[in-house]
């Protein structure tokens, strides 16, 4: 019997550095499996629902007929509609946050799971701009799930394996942005690529559904592995089970719970320190880059050439968006882990954050070259392979970042309020970095400001802040378990 999946780690502490002087680095410990395995099924389907929308979400805009054919308006609905989740998230994930911290991390993810999944039911029979407005609002108001999933594995890691379990989550989003896109791009419009299949009129009238089903699904699957399955991290939930096998008192029991409760329930001002919201600064920027990047890649696959973009068809974007999600996930896997080994957590920080400049650079060479030449050519794959080379690299730096975070909370019985924290920090980001990002490309082209290519300074700009945060992180980060 594999005693790492009924026995977790112990939960560490925050006090000393990751290793102390004068002695030898610890044995790794093994990570519980069966735990950690539920959470990254979790963490999957996540970015399967939220990825699979963007190699539609523009044919879609245009399929509503508010732009008047307009193609270069279609980034204004299109960045409205990434990031309505995030608004709403913005408002309710510290909330869900602490409150995990007080009832537990479960019952929380139960709640997330299952509204989640109502959603994108709701999104996939939409067939008006408001009803798009509303199913995105609900998933956002209804789930909390990102920022609990990374309390319970800072709960399930110490300090020896912690880069090894934070690897996983870059790694789940990379396997959830392969088949999401893949499943958008694939059955979106059934009718149309299968139409003895899906020949019944409700396919018509709801084009979109099959994706947003598929990915619903998941949620569904997610809903019943938790509730049957999924063991409690919190430690003032798992106190009672815990001293009756121990055979520690009631009293000592209850102290202990009501110790625990009055920690989860100290101010956030008392949080509001240089070793968190360093840390969380840089999460938000990184998030605020990486989604404008998810918002700008699509946009620019799908806009017609004349206007600077490579006129892909959505399952063509879908079809190379999980070509980069498959390869990315492989290199995170066998590389992350190795990487901080070797050079440390901020150093790989700052080299991945680096790489942002240059996939900036390589969009408008793209919208040369094809002007240039009027078709997309071998140079203009290579140029769009090595910037999805560079964008591999730059996902690194949420693993690192996850790991900072996690070591910054003051005591461990506000983990999931220093991660609810963050998360709405990135949320507030993730608001504004869609629509920005789309709204600014279509500025730029319409009124061809730097020739269309505006949008890329800026965010080359924004890219040297990030660099110039992550400079300011800690060299080291704190061991957790003594």
């Amino acid at each position: 019997m594999d005693t790492s999946e009924s026995n977790p780690p112990p939960i560490p502490s925050e006090t000393s550095p990751l290793v102390p002087a004068g002695t030898s680095k610890k044995p790794k410990t093994p990570l519980p499996k069966l735990q950690i395995g539920i959470l990254m099924t979790l963490r999957l389907v996540e970015p399967i629902a939220s990825m699979s929308i963007f190699p539609y979400i523009n044919q879609l805009i245009r399929e509503l007929g508010i732009t008047g054919g307009d193609y270069a308006a279609v980034g204004y609905y299109a960045g409205i509609i990434e990031s309505l989740f995030f608004v709403v998230q913005t408002l309710t994930v510290l909330r869900w946050s602490r409150l995990s911290d007080r009832i537990g991390r479960k019952p929380v993810l139960l709640v997330g799971l299952s509204g989640t999944c109502i959603s994108m039911l709701c999104f996939g029979l939409s067939t008006t701009f408001w009803g798009l407005v509303i199913s995105r609002c609900m998933c956002g108001l209804l789930n909390g799930n990102v920022s609990v999933m990374k309390t319970m594995l800072g709960e399930l890691t110490d300090s020896t394996n912690m880069a090894q379990g934070f690897a996983l989550l870059p790694i789940m989003w990379c396997i959830g942005g392969f088949l999401g896109p893949l499943i958008g791009g694939t059955l979106a419009r059934p009718q149309d690529n299968w139409p003895r299949l899906f020949a019944h009129p409700f396919w018509n009238k709801y084009p979109y559904f099959l994706p947003c089903a598929v990915s619903a699904c998941g949620f569904l699957l997610g809903f019943f592995v938790v509730l049957f399955f999924l063991e409690e991290t919190l430690s003032s939930k798992r106190r009672r089970k815990l001293t009756t096998t121990l055979g520690v008192s009631n009293g000592a029991d209850s102290e202990n719970r009501e110790d625990l409760s009055q920690t989860s329930n100290m101010p956030m001002r008392s949080l509001l320190t240089p070793t968190v919201i360093i840390p969380i600064a840089n999460y938000a920027m990184l998030a605020l880059l990486d989604i404008a990047l998810m918002a700008l890649l699509p946009l620019f696959l799908s806009t017609p050439a004349y206007l600077g973009g490579l006129g892909f068809t959505p399952s063509r974007i879908g079809l190379w968006m999980a070509i980069y999600a498959m390869a990315d996930g492989i290199f995170q896997a066998l590389f992350f882990a190795k990487i901080v080994d070797w050079i440390g957590p901020k150093r790989l920080f700052c080299v991945s954050v680096s790489c942002f400049m240059p996939i900036m650079l390589m969009f408008p060479i793209m919208s040369w070259l094809i002007h240039t030449r009027g078709v997309v050519d071998h140079a203009i794959t290579f140029i769009f392979i090595s910037q999805l080379a560079l964008t591999a690299m730059w996902d690194m730096a949420y693993g690192t970042v996850f790991m900072f975070i996690t070591a910054s909370a003051p005591t461990k019985n506000v983990l999931g309020a220093v991660n609810g924290l963050g998360q709405t920090s990135v949320s507030m980001a993730r608001v504004v970095g869609p629509a920005f990002a789309t709204s600014l490309f279509a500025f730029s082209k319409e009124h061809n400001i730097l020739n269309g290519n505006a949008v890329y300074v800026v965010f080359i700009v924004l890219a040297g802040v990030l660099r110039w945060l992550g400079s300011q992180l800690p060299d080291k980060i704190q061991d957790r378990d003594e």
